[in-house]
């Protein structure tokens, strides 16, 4: 049941016949895994923690840096050197205390996948190098878990819905090869890209949730922020 003081803070779902209380108690029941707190992490668990979800997991091993604030929102320069799961566990409590928070002060690995995953419903990608988003893949696979996925280059992004309802998963999308343990991603991003891929991540982390509306299984969303293109492709 939702409380009269969670009725009064979702009041604005709860108005859409999309969600209403139903939709809110699903939120509330979830179970959401974000794979690193950094720039798609920070506004994914801001904009997860507001929408209600009732655990959130947060698991990355690296300390907040100079270079982060240009685009991690979820910090500041006094935290500077401090573990970011540690600094977004308080600034996410603080904005919503319905939601518990588990935090993982490292990182993602295959001997730990499925002991983590297994603990939800849903896995977010908020990582920045490619083998740990066939970590994701291979244990979202392995456990039927939905993998919401996003990634980030210098002004472009994409985003996606893998393992939903029998669709496609992320290596049907890119096939492995040991070659993506040599790739080097572009260190370049303009600070507002990830901020819009994440709410586009978390808006199908809550249509997944709820049940309603088309998301991105069997789908790739490719944006061009330079542009002002969105561009969807059937996998």
């Amino acid at each position: 049941m939702l409380s009269d003081n969670e009725k009064q803070r979702y009041a604005r779902h709860i108005s859409l016949k999309e969600i209403g209380i139903e939709g809110q108690l699903q939120l509330k029941n979830a179970k959401v895994l974000i794979v690193g707190v950094g720039g798609l992490g920070s506004p994914l668990s801001l904009y997860l923690s507001a929408a209600g979800v009732g655990c959130i997991g947060l698991i990355d091993d690296d300390v907040v840096s100079e270079s982060n604030l240009q685009r991690q929102i979820l910090y500041n320069t006094n935290e500077i050197g401090l573990p970011k799961v540690d600094v977004a566990k308080r600034k996410l409590e603080a904005l919503n205390p319905n939601t518990r928070f588990v935090s993982y002060n490292k990182r993602l690995t295959e001997d730990n996948a499925h002991d983590i995953i297994n603990d939800y419903d849903i896995v977010v990608d908020g990582c920045d190098n490619l083998l740990t988003r066939y970590i994701i893949d291979n244990a979202c696979v392995a456990l039927d878990k939905v993998y919401v996925y996003g990634s980030i280059a210098e002004f472009t992004g994409q985003i996606s819905v893998f393992n939903h309802d029998g669709g496609k998963s992320y290596s049907d999308l890119y096939p492995y090869s040991d070659e993506i343990k040599e790739i080097t991603q572009s260190k370049g991003v303009i600070g507002v890209l990830p901020g819009i891929i994440a709410t586009l991540q978390a808006n199908e982390v809550i249509k997944v949730i709820c049940n309603h509306g088309k998301t991105l299984s069997n789908k790739l969303l490719l944006v061009d922020a330079l542009e002002n293109s969105f561009t969807t492709i059937n996998i």
